[in-house]
């Protein structure tokens, strides 16, 4: 049975990334076959890679070439609809859930599907990523970035998916810099708010390495049947 997770956070830069990775690392530690799919990045090196979709594709299971892995790469670093617009190119939700679509079919345990930035990302004049998660009808999985402003972030970003119709299946706290005043009682007052389970607190690691981030999760919540 294929298990399948929409990966959003609370904005840019907060370590989606890293925790899908984590993820994907932790499931294939329990003995799953993990893949993903970054359907579209912003930012790409001379060779029209994108870091993001690299690290996923090293951290799977599953051998897709980079074409399915980030199906749309757009070369600067900005907001995907601007990059878009900037290439002549149009992002639609649909052709994207038809890209996530193929890697779902591949038949493994575990799917990730990474967002860019934060849930309302514009992909076009009316369209956001959250159309591509509410088209493909999945559950989802938010990253907060441990950082003055979370609560708020989360807490919306929290209510704007339970509006959109979809379930949060968990989130979890990253550290995606030098550690936030209160920590602790951030933690706490985000427990109490979120509702869904938190999977875990990634630490900031020094060197960052995917598999030791994996011991500080908890998937239960996200693979039993």
């Amino acid at each position: 049975m294929t298990r399948t997770f929409f990966v959003t956070g609370t904005d840019t830069e907060v370590g989606k990334t890293a925790v899908s990775c984590a993820l994907l690392r932790a499931a294939a530690g329990k003995g799953l076959s993990t893949a993903a799919i970054k359907p579209v990045a912003a930012g790409c090196d001379d060779d029209g890679r994108n870091e993001d979709a690299v690290a996923l594709s090293a951290c799977m299971t599953a051998e897709l070439p980079y074409q399915q892995v980030n199906p749309v790469a757009l070369q600067e670093a900005i907001a995907p609809h601007i990059a878009a617009a900037r290439e002549e190119r149009r992002l639609r939700a649909g052709e994207l859930a038809g890209h996530c679509r193929g890697v779902m079919a591949a038949g493994a345990d575990l799917v990730l599907i990474e967002g860019a930035g934060g849930w309302r990302v514009p992909l076009n004049h009316r369209e956001t990523l959250a159309d591509l998660a509410r088209e493909l009808a999945i559950p989802v999985i938010l990253v907060v970035g441990m950082r003055l402003g979370c609560i708020n972030h989360a807490v919306l970003t929290a209510e704007a998916v339970a509006r959109d119709g979809l379930p949060l299946a968990g989130w979890v706290a990253n550290q995606p810099g030098t550690p936030m005043a209160c920590h602790a009682e951030n933690l706490d007052t985000l427990r109490e708010r979120l509702p869904a389970p938190l999977l875990g607190e990634l630490p900031r690691l020094d060197p960052w390495d995917a598999d030791e981030a994996s011991k500080f999760l908890d998937i239960q919540e996200l693979i039993r049947g």
